[in-house]
């Protein structure tokens, strides 16, 4: 790990914050500024939607800019200027430009190391790498549970937000001094997005990689926090405390999938039985929605850890690219990712507002998690028919 992926790294971790902070500021803002749970999940879907659209430019600019400009300058005008803009909301539309301009900040950064790895790195040990580097950044995850609560309750969140903004430009303008790009390959072909829809391999990962991390990301992301609060009436606190074991839980997963797939005979059926465990847990709970507040944290954090295929699965589909099409692949993957969690977001959030006016505290939570759970089944069944490939 030179310099550059240093930063790479911890840009990384304030892109995993960005996506999750909201779940722990969900009460402060209701009573600050009226911003609903309907309204945080149509930010937080924005932020993975600018997040997701981003991509394909972004793909592009790998493969021509390379990763040191394209991370460097997206990050200090998307991070910190939308820090700036979420510091001064005075309602819930601003905090909705905020996390998008936020989600366009953050596009560039895993997949810049990314880029780095394929360029510079044999392919076998992509995904170590590439866990190694999901699970370092998770620690945002952590710092966006407990800590960020204890800073919001202390300093008030317009100072924590401010402060945010300074440290991802600071981290902005060390990435375009520190970052050094991979040497270009001389005579090698120009790549397309036409090429790389021609790889029929991807086409039964595609529908995986959009909605595996949708169900672990839009828990952490926006509902357990909505969720243990209407539900066990936990505090700031518990939810707080929550929300750090399931990034706990997440990173562990991370990590264990990434250096499992240097030993497991087939990565494909080991990605496909974590997705079934995941899917088992989401369906637990979707049965005893409100059983006890330990059960639902535990089920929480087993989906957190065995949803955590994420960079294995990008590995499965960086195998089937060529080198001219490593960035407009690898990017094009993260795409269907992220953009899950968008549209999982937006779908959750208009699928909690069609059952909140019933009276039931539950019922809205459940369907939440069946809308989630079914989605992540359907496409594991498509993801059944992927070839199998190893490294």
């Amino acid at each position: 790990m030179n310099t550059g992926l240093v930063l790479l790294a911890l840009a990384y971790v304030l892109s995993q914050f960005f996506r999750a902070f909201l779940a722990v500021l969900a009460k402060i803002l209701e009573l600050d500024i009226g911003a609903t749970p309907d309204d945080l999940a149509f930010a937080s879907g924005l932020w993975f939607i600018a997040f997701a659209a981003a991509q394909i430019p972004i793909g592009a600019s790998l493969d021509s800019l390379g990763p040191r400009r394209t991370a460097g300058w997206l990050m200090l005008l998307g991070c910190g200027g939308g820090a700036a803009v979420f510091a001064m909301a005075t309602g819930p539309a601003l905090i909705a430009v905020a996390m998008a301009m936020i989600g366009v900040g953050c596009a560039p950064v895993l997949m810049a190391s990314y880029y780095i790895f394929a360029r510079e790195h044999p392919p076998a040990q992509f995904a170590v790498l590439a866990s190694v580097m999901v699970g370092v950044g998770s620690l945002g995850n952590l710092v966006a549970s407990y800590p960020m609560a204890l800073s919001a309750e202390l300093l008030g969140w317009r100072t924590s937000l401010w402060g945010l903004g300074a440290l991802s430009a600071m981290i902005a303008l060390a990435i375009l001094v520190w970052v050094r790009d991979p040497a270009k390959i001389e005579g090698e072909a120009k790549g397309s997005l036409g090429q790389l829809f021609k790889l029929k391999a991807l086409w039964f990962i595609f529908p995986l990689m959009g909605v595996n991390y949708a169900l672990p990301g839009a828990i952490r992301g926006l509902w357990i926090g909505p969720y243990l609060t209407d539900v066990f009436g936990a505090d700031t606190g518990a939810v707080g405390l929550a929300s750090l074991l399931m990034g706990i839980a997440m990173i562990s997963g991370a990590l264990a999938y990434g250096f499992a797939d240097r030993f497991f005979p087939s990565r494909k059926w080991m990605l496909a039985g974590g997705a079934m465990v995941t899917s088992l847990a989401t369906f637990t709970m979707i049965l005893l929605p409100a059983q006890s507040l330990v059960l639902s944290v535990v089920l929480i954090c087993a989906i957190g850890f065995f949803g955590g295929g994420y960079a294995v699965i990008m590995a499965h589909g960086r195998s089937f690219l060529p080198p001219q099409l490593i960035g407009r692949g690898v990017t094009m993957l993260n795409l269907f990712s992220i953009g899950g969690v968008g549209v999982m977001q937006f779908a959750s959030g208009r699928v909690y507002y069609s059952y909140a006016g019933t009276g039931d505290a539950v019922l809205p939570y459940v369907m939440v998690f069946l809308l989630l759970g079914c989605c992540l089944v359907s496409g594991l069944f498509l993801y059944l028919f992927s070839r199998d490939k190893s490294d």
